[in-house]
């Protein structure tokens, strides 16, 4: 497995576009829409291998007729970072080593990109939602098409109470590079980005420089 991308979530796509483009000091990209869930987003490359999503619900689209990914029909607030994304290989092998509750295998695209990715009927993931949802790309990869603007993904930091029972359950997430699982009394999630201007750290909670 390797680290895909990180999601943050906003209430509009401009709202979350412009509190990451602030925090981060660089312009985001265009996406596209999900017609599936009814959501649409803009990118940013985050190096080779990753990049970052601002994610919303799609104004324009129709209503999914399903719960939307990531938890996004019950989302209020200011932009914040909710979730991120590991690629396999094998997804259904992936899928079979992690905890349960992890999702239904579910086929994707957008705008000539095609994927396959494990999403929760209730759109919420184990341990409290800082696992990664588990997806697995056909052909080229969102991350290919993105201009380099000088961020890095450092790494992500997952925290969890029992996050010594999460190492057991699911080793592979526990050896992945630019992961780490800490012991804390309250679960949380941050990315740790190198900008031009410096780290910047991104989290559920909030966001510092």
């Amino acid at each position: 497995m390797q680290l895909d991308h990180v999601v943050v979530l906003a209430e509009t796509l401009d709202e979350g576009s412009r509190a990451v483009e602030e925090m981060l000091g660089v312009p985001l990209e265009a996406g596209g829409s999900h017609a599936l869930m009814g959501t649409h987003n803009r990118l940013l490359s985050l190096g080779e291998e990753c990049y970052l999503e601002v994610i919303a619900v799609d104004p324009d689209a129709p209503k999914p007729g399903r719960t939307r990914w990531f938890g996004l029909d019950g989302f209020s607030g200011p932009p914040r970072l909710g979730n991120w994304v590991v690629r396999a290989k094998d997804l259904r092998g992936q899928m079979a080593e992690a905890p349960m509750g992890m999702g239904e295998l579910t086929q994707f695209e957008r705008g000539g990109l095609e994927w396959s990715m494990a999403v929760p009927a209730d759109g919420m993931l184990p341990f409290d939602n800082v696992l990664p949802a588990l997806m697995q790309w056909k052909g080229a990869r969102a991350q290919s098409r993105l201009t380099e603007r000088g961020c890095k993904m450092k790494r992500v930091v997952l925290r969890h109470p029992d996050a010594e029972r999460l190492r057991a359950e699911w080793p592979a997430l526990a050896q992945m590079p630019k992961v780490a699982i800490e012991v804390s009394a309250h679960p949380s999630l941050e990315a740790e980005i190198v900008t031009p201007r410096g780290l910047v750290a991104l989290s559920r909670l909030t966001e510092t420089a």
